[in-house]
């Protein structure tokens, strides 16, 4: 077994598509409109998705807003530096909502940024090594 995809879903298409792809560097692998069920499904990474794991964003026609409840926790991302990554998501028009810094009760560099439908993504800062 392999994980294929996380889905969310957002109220409003083009504007996650542009959080996700121009604020945190994925691409859109692929799109599809379900006239019949009136909704959209377009999926985004950073890898090809016989690669890795892909985000599947889908729209429900005439839905602008969910509640995302209390089950939903984060999705994760691995970065070399959080501040510099928290940085750059800033300039280009996405909201930090915990600065950069150890998780509590731990050492390993933290950091959250929030999409435009209020899901948050952990950013982790990738361990540095010594060789």
């Amino acid at each position: 077994m392999k994980m294929l995809h996380t889905m969310l879903r957002v109220g409003h298409l083009d504007r996650s598509l542009a959080f996700y792809t121009e604020v945190l560097g994925m691409r859109l692998l692929r799109r599809q409109d379900y006239p019949d069920g009136k909704f959209t499904l377009a999926f985004v990474g950073y890898q090809d998705e016989d690669e890795g794991a892909a985000l599947e964003l889908t729209c429900n026609w005439g839905v602008d807003h969910y509640e995302l409840g209390t089950a939903y926790g984060h999705i994760a991302l691995e970065v070399d530096d959080a501040r510099k990554a928290c940085d750059g998501i800033r300039a280009r028009g996405g909201k930090v909502v915990r600065e950069a810094g150890p998780m509590k009760h731990g050492s390993t560099v933290i950091a959250f940024v929030e999409d435009p439908d209020g899901y948050k993504i952990e950013l982790i800062e990738r361990e540095k090594r010594c060789r």
